[in-house]
């Protein structure tokens, strides 16, 4: 059985059991009113940064079994659309066992996913939202994918192919997009064009977000998978949805010169 050791334990976030889950509580809060969510966009960079925002998105969601959680290929190894149907990603916090029945379906309805391991061996977006998903549950499972550039068409169809695989098994499941925002912009360009993506993906129009990301050239990482999750999301009768928290590195670091941006959206009916 593989089992996906981490990559990043260590620099994005601490190696240390104890020393995690105590990070990870300063960002949650377990108090926040819950959302019985379809899906949620969450941030992927080092905790220090983009932990207050992926913590108070996630703490806004009602836990279910499953999550399919999608990230971008920042790599470029493996299949450019790829999906792990079995086995386990480890953690400092316990393996994480991936949720076969459903992954399976997803692949036998997808004409565009691969079976694949390689693009996920080296890719931190997904592995990162994991110490999160843990701390709340700590038996969750994940369906892992990756997507590479394509267009809009392809990204829109494997969110109807994921959206229809749960549907079909009736998997308790959340969909969760791995992303960050704009880079190494300074602040003030960063927010401007970041808050254009946000007011598209909240008003659950894919086809904006896509045309703001080109027109503005908006260096957003994982809007491939933003679009599939909203269209997903639509699939299974999302109606609305909430910007929790949005900031930039620069509200950590100071530094407003040079900043990528963290959004955390929940979508919900």
């Amino acid at each position: 059985m593989t089992v996906r050791e981490p990559i990043v334990a260590g620099r994005f976030y601490p190696a240390s059991p104890s020393s995690l889950e105590k990070e990870i509580e300063g960002y949650v809060d377990e108090a926040a009113p819950k959302e019985d969510a379809i899906g949620l966009v969450s941030p992927h960079a080092g905790y220090m940064y983009s932990g207050p925002v992926a913590g108070a998105v996630i703490s806004r969601i009602r836990f279910r079994d499953t999550f399919v959680v999608m990230g971008p290929s920042h790599t470029g190894y493996g299949k450019p659309f790829s999906i792990m149907t079995e086995g386990s990603w480890r953690t400092p916090l316990g393996n994480v066992e991936i949720d076969s029945v459903l992954g399976r379906q997803i692949l036998s309805r997808s004409g565009h996913l691969d079976e694949d391991e390689v693009s996920h061996l080296y890719e931190h977006s997904i592995e990162v939202q994991l110490p999160f998903l843990q701390y709340f549950k700590k038996d969750v499972r994940i369906v892992p994918i990756v997507l590479a550039p394509a267009s809009s068409a392809v990204y829109k169809e494997i969110g109807k192919e994921v959206a229809g695989a749960i549907r079909d098994t009736k998997a308790e499941a959340v969909i969760l997009a791995s992303t960050d925002m704009t880079h190494y912009e300074s602040h003030e360009s960063a927010e401007r064009k970041d808050r254009s993506a946000i007011e598209a993906i909240v008003e659950l129009d894919e086809d904006g977000l896509m045309q703001r990301v080109k027109d503005m050239r908006i260096s957003m990482c994982g809007y491939a998978l933003t679009v599939a999750l909203i269209a997903a999301a639509k699939e299974l009768g999302a109606r609305r949805a909430e910007l929790v928290r949005y900031q930039t590195s620069g509200d950590v670091s100071g530094d407003y010169g040079s900043v990528v941006g963290y959004a955390g959206i929940v979508i919900a009916r």
